[in-house]
C-alpha cells in the first residue's frame, strides 16, 4: 500500500511517496543540508509598499462567511446527505425508488421518503425542493419525461407525509443534466439516475 505525505511550506509543495520495500533514486539534485525551505522564516512584507494600497476611491468587498459543506452517503451508495450552512440535500439513487425505466415507486420507497419528510419536520422547512435525473442513456427528450415523472412520484408522498398546507414544493425533472458522477461507467450512471430533495435548513 502506497502513502503519500503532502508538505506545504510557504508557497513550496513537496510530495513524498513512501513504498515500503523499494528503493527510488532522487530524480532531481539533492538540497544541501542547512539550505532547506524552513516554516519558520518568515517573508518580509513592505507596509509601504504602493503594490500593497487600495487605489484612491477602492474599497474592500463585504466579508462573508464561506459555506462548508458535509457530505454522508451510505455503504450501500443508495442514498447521500449533503449538509451546508444553509441547506439540507438528499439524494436517493433511482434503483431504490423505482423499477427500471419507471416512475412507479417501489415497496421500499415510501419507508426512505418518509424518514427523509421527518428530516423536514424537524426543520422546520417549509420550501422544499424536488429534482429528478437520469444518466445518458436514451434520448434527452425521454430523461427530460422519466425525471419529471419520478419527481413527481416523490412530491406525491411527501405532500402525504407531512400533510401541510404551508409547505411550498418546487418539483423539476433535469433529464441527463447536472451528473454527479461519470457517465462513461455504469457505476457512475446508477449515481446520476437519482431524486433530490432539499429544503433550508434551520439556522442554529
Amino acid at each position: 500500500m502506497t502513502h503519500t505525505r503532502l508538505i506545504l511550506i510557504g508557497t513550496v509543495a513537496t510530495v513524498l511517496a513512501v513504498c515500503p520495500g523499494v528503493a527510488h533514486a532522487d530524480d532531481g539534485p539533492s538540497v544541501p543540508p542547512g539550505t532547506e525551505v524552513t516554516a519558520s522564516a518568515p517573508v518580509e512584507l513592505d507596509p509601504n509598499d504602493p503594490d500593497l494600497k487600495l487605489p484612491d476611491g477602492a474599497t474592500l468587498a463585504e466579508p462573508k462567511v464561506l459555506d462548508i459543506k458535509q457530505v454522508v452517503e451510505d455503504q450501500s451508495g443508495d442514498e447521500r446527505r449533503e449538509d451546508t450552512n444553509s441547506n439540507v440535500t438528499f439524494a436517493l439513487q433511482a434503483e431504490v425508488l423505482f423499477g427500471k425505466d419507471s416512475a412507479k415507486l417501489g415497496g421500499e420507497a415510501k419507508s426512505r421518503i418518509a424518514s427523509i419528510a421527518d428530516e423536514i419536520k424537524k426543520q422546520n422547512a417549509a420550501r422544499i425542493r424536488v429534482f429528478g435525473f437520469t444518466d445518458n442513456l436514451g434520448s434527452s427528450a425521454h430523461g427530460d419525461v422519466l425525471s419529471r415523472k419520478r419527481a413527481n412520484a416523490v412530491h406525491g408522498i411527501l405532500v402525504q407525509e407531512l400533510s401541510d398546507s404551508g409547505v411550498t414544493y418546487e418539483v423539476r425533472g433535469y433529464g441527463e443534466q447536472y451528473p454527479i458522477a461519470d457517465n462513461s461507467t455504469e457505476a457512475g450512471r446508477k449515481k446520476n439516475r437519482r431524486v433530490e430533495i432539499s429544503f433550508p435548513r434551520t439556522e442554529s
